[in-house]
């Protein structure tokens, strides 16, 4: 009875489980890239050892169910309360698969930092991304190129993303190749990802952030060379693709773009859009802008030093350094002599 029992439930288990993972394709369970494909590991590696305590608990609950049903002979021990064996096996399991998963995450939380660097033959890649309400921009300061809703780079490049937002939290996350990490107005995040074969992934934020949520995707394309890539980098820059072009992303551009539908019962998804030029600055600029009194300092109370200031005295700095120490030197001085006439006052 028992065996046909567990041969029943490892029937059911197994079929549970390939109708689940068929539905896992395009997803962290179908990873594509070094960091997904490590994640991945680990996801499997702490479900194994927590199903470890939840099968057994499972198969004993429906065999005691059935041994001591009503009907069966079996001894009744009414004022029995304590098994050492149980004991022992119901704590020191537990706590050694919890000693186990605590030196799983140690390790794991330093080798997948998001800020951490991706080791490689080939330098990074990068972008710097803001989340809107409700599309995605994407930057990239080296090339001089800007995108909207549309992510490229080389397979076998490690990208290095730079994540701000322009108001809303979010969450930027692309599933098949990696972590995710939020975009905060006036804040940085890091995060750095690898593609280890081309295609295209989907993008998506993963945290709720209005009426327009549902249209905040994008496609991460991962071409098949380093040239494709150049390809479709010069050709943003010629405007040679069948893509919205705006033309250069500065400051005025950049606020066209950040407005949003005031209706949000009806809130379209942004198409695909390219940028050919951008100003040097633009990403640091509409972060900094987020800061209370933007490009100054607050050093006492109806005082203010701005950042003009200290460019302008940098220019000084030795004579000043110089005028401090003489300053210094001199209260010193005077420091010394009213202590002096203190003493020979009390005498």
């Amino acid at each position: 009875m028992i065996l046909l029992l567990t041969r029943i439930l490892s029937k059911v288990a197994l079929a549970l489980m390939v109708g689940l993972l068929a539905g896992c394709q395009g997803g962290v369970l179908d990873p594509k890239g070094q960091v997904g494909i490590e994640e991945k590991q680990l996801i499997i590696v702490a479900t194994l050892l927590m199903l470890l305590v939840v099968i057994p608990v499972i198969f004993m609950t429906l065999y005691f169910a059935w041994k001591y049903r009503e009907g069966r002979d079996e001894i009744y021990e009414p004022k029995w309360s304590h098994s050492t064996k149980i004991e022992t096996i119901v704590w020191s399991i537990p706590i050694v698969i919890v000693i186990i998963l605590g030196v799983i995450t140690w390790k794991s939380t330093h080798s997948l930092d998001p800020y951490k660097p991706l080791k490689s033959d080939k330098d990074h890649i990068n972008v710097q991304v803001v989340s809107m309400n409700w599309k995605w921009l994407f930057i990239y300061p080296d090339l001089g190129i800007a995108t909207v809703n549309e992510l490229r780079f080389p397979a076998n490049v490690p990208v290095a993303f730079q994540i701000s937002s322009e108001g809303t939290m979010n969450s930027f996350f692309i599933p098949q190749l990696g972590s995710q990490i939020y975009s905060m107005a006036g804040m940085v995040t890091k995060l750095h990802l690898i593609a280890n074969e081309p295609g295209s992934f989907d993008g998506m934020s993963a945290n709720y952030s209005g009426a327009g949520f549902s249209g905040m995707k994008f496609k991460a394309i991962a071409t098949p060379t380093e040239a494709d890539f150049d390809a479709w980098v010069e050709g943003v820059k010629a405007g040679t693709h069948d893509v919205i072009n705006n033309g250069v992303l500065n400051q005025a551009s950049y606020e066209k773009l950040a407005e949003h539908e005031i209706d949000a019962h009806h809130v379209e998804p942004t198409p695909v859009q390219y940028y050919n030029s951008i100003e040097s600055s633009i990403f640091m600029d509409n972060v900094m802008k987020f800061m209370k009194d933007h490009g100054k300092v607050e050093l006492l109370e109806g005082t203010v030093f701005d950042s003009k200031m200290i460019h302008d005295n940098s220019a000084h700095g030795e004579m000043n350094h110089g005028e401090m120490n003489q300053s210094d030197m001199n209260h010193g001085e005077s420091q010394d002599s009213s202590h002096d006439m203190h003493m020979e006052a009390e005498k």
